[in-house]
């Protein structure tokens, strides 16, 4: 396949209004299916926005993928918030009986004791950070104020960087489905780094002299 037919088949895939309930159906389901590839449906759709022309403009939009892609996140991640805040002796038990869910819960709640939640929003790339987090929130209930605005931000800081990704891959490396794959690696290697920065052990306070 040329770069012309492989052009032709990522528009082809992309064009229409549909695009968009996709990819938000996929975003607001993966909080609790982390499987599904809502990360590279963005960036495709991302690369297909980066090749709109006049003779081409069937394909999606950047803006409106952006908000599209954003506000699912932070649906998924209040549903998440939501179904665990309800989920009562049983969910609790669940949580117990995994280390991962206990630690996310208990960073977490230290993290937004202070203040600071930037762990939500390291979490939102981490391969299953998003529902081991929004899931946590709700079972350690939290408060909403407490959770929601880092969660907003983290939603608008991945999408960003997705769609950020995909549309600037495209504009240099031609939207390509090689171009959607070089795009989708680095969204991989984002959230390789923000698994690695949640689980680092935090240091340990320095003796008073």
């Amino acid at each position: 396949m040329n770069l012309l037919d492989s052009l032709g088949s990522l528009r082809s895939l992309t064009a229409g209004p549909w695009i968009y309930p996709v990819v938000a159906t996929s975003i607001l389901l993966d909080v609790f299916l982390p499987v599904l590839p809502s990360g590279f449906l963005v960036i495709t759709a991302a690369t297909a926005a980066a090749s709109a022309t006049a003779a081409h403009p069937d394909v999606p939009s950047v803006l409106p993928l952006l908000l599209c892609a954003a506000s699912a996140s932070v649906l998924g991640d209040f549903l998440a918030y939501r179904l665990a805040l309800r989920g009562g002796a049983r969910l609790d038990r669940t949580i117990a009986r995994s280390r991962r869910l206990s630690m996310a819960q208990e960073r977490l709640g230290t993290a937004l004791a202070r203040g600071g939640g930037l762990l939500v929003v390291l979490a939102r790339f981490a391969p299953a950070g998003r529902s081991v987090v929004s899931l946590g929130a709700g079972a350690a209930k939290r408060r909403a104020e407490e959770f929601l605005p880092w969660s907003a931000l983290a939603g608008v800081t991945w999408a960003s960087y997705s769609v950020g990704l995909g549309w600037l891959g495209g504009q240099w490396l031609g939207a390509t489905w090689f171009s959607a794959g070089v795009s989708t690696l680095a969204l991989f290697l984002a959230g390789g780094l923000a698994a690695y920065l949640i689980q680092r052990p935090a240091e340990a306070p320095a003796p008073a002299s």
